[in-house]
């Protein structure tokens, strides 16, 4: 490259920060999470310093939250900016105001009882005592809806997941549900101190994943946690966004969404998690629309 071709590049990028910079230097964000020892939250505290140190923007708020239902509507609201959530709570709380940065990470759904529990399927959890997640958090919309979906009639309450780790620990619940990244730091916990297993859902992938089309199928690796399990869990997935509104302006959307991708190993660094982040699926975000501003990033990258 010529000295002048160097020139040229250097320029270009200087451009490009200064953009950034200009967008983005008064801006005063918050961002809505979950609670403090849950991916969303470390996540959540690591955009806001990486975003700062990028743009030169404020250091955005971070609240505790009690997850996706909470956080969407604290967006509706005005009182955060920024939110991550579930994408079926982006989809049942459909708001022509809403959109997305990216798809950033995947949920798993943990349904976790004692290892020495009598619930070996999906159906034993009928008339069992099921934590199914915290008020106005994701875990609660998925739990519900897979009860609902396989007609299990069980006595639910609506734990989050500390108070339900605590709840089976003391044979208070015969089961919990979880959604969440691998691993979650509370269920390692867990299988370090009690026996305990995951259930499989083979057999109701197919009925719930017919009507809802945005839930994926994976598997748990035995490596995930310590279980009673010996065979790989296979369970649902619901893909988490970072969803927006139409109060942000294109370009700070696209300095935003640009500063995701030169965080990522920083985000790695604070949860696994963040590894899955690829811009390849981060523009899949759908039904809930791109932002104009991250849709142009992600036009520059040749990505749509």
């Amino acid at each position: 490259m010529t000295v002048s071709r160097k020139l040229v590049t250097l320029i270009a990028v200087l451009l490009v920060l200064a953009g950034c910079t200009s967008v983005t230097e008064n801006l005063r964000l918050t961002i809505a999470t979950g609670f403090s020892s849950g991916v969303y939250y470390k996540l959540g505290r690591a955009l806001a310093g990486e975003w700062s140190k990028q743009t030169g923007m404020a250091v955005p708020a971070v609240l505790e939250t009690q997850g996706s239902n909470d956080n969407v509507n604290r967006l509706e609201s005005g009182e955060a900016d920024i939110a991550f959530s579930a994408a079926d709570v982006a989809v049942d709380r459909r708001n022509e105001k809403f959109s997305a940065l990216a798809r950033i990470y995947d949920d798993y759904l943990h349904i976790v009882v004692r290892a020495d529990s009598p619930i070996r399927t999906m159906t034993d959890l009928d008339g069992k005592r099921v934590g199914v997640g915290a008020a106005n958090s994701g875990v609660i919309t998925i739990a519900k809806r897979v009860l609902d979906i396989t007609k299990i009639n069980a006595e639910t309450f609506e734990y989050g997941l500390q108070r339900s780790t605590e709840a089976l620990r003391n044979r208070e619940i015969d089961a919990f549900f979880w959604s969440g990244g691998l691993p979650t730091d509370e269920i390692v916990q867990l299988g370090k101190d009690e026996n305990i297993r995951l259930l499989d859902m083979s057999e109701q992938m197919r009925t719930i994943r017919g009507d809802f089309g945005y839930y994926g199928a994976a598997t748990i690796p035995l490596s995930t946690y310590r279980t009673a399990n010996t065979v790989p869990v296979t369970t649902l997935t619901v893909p988490n966004l970072l969803m927006v509104t139409d109060r942000l302006s294109a370009g700070a959307a696209k300095a935003l969404t640009q500063g995701i991708f030169a965080a990522q190993q920083e985000l790695a660094n604070v949860s696994r998690a963040a590894n899955s982040i690829d811009i390849r699926s981060a523009v899949e975000t759908q039904p809930v629309p791109l932002h104009p501003g991250a849709r142009e990033y992600y036009r520059d990258e040749k990505r749509i």
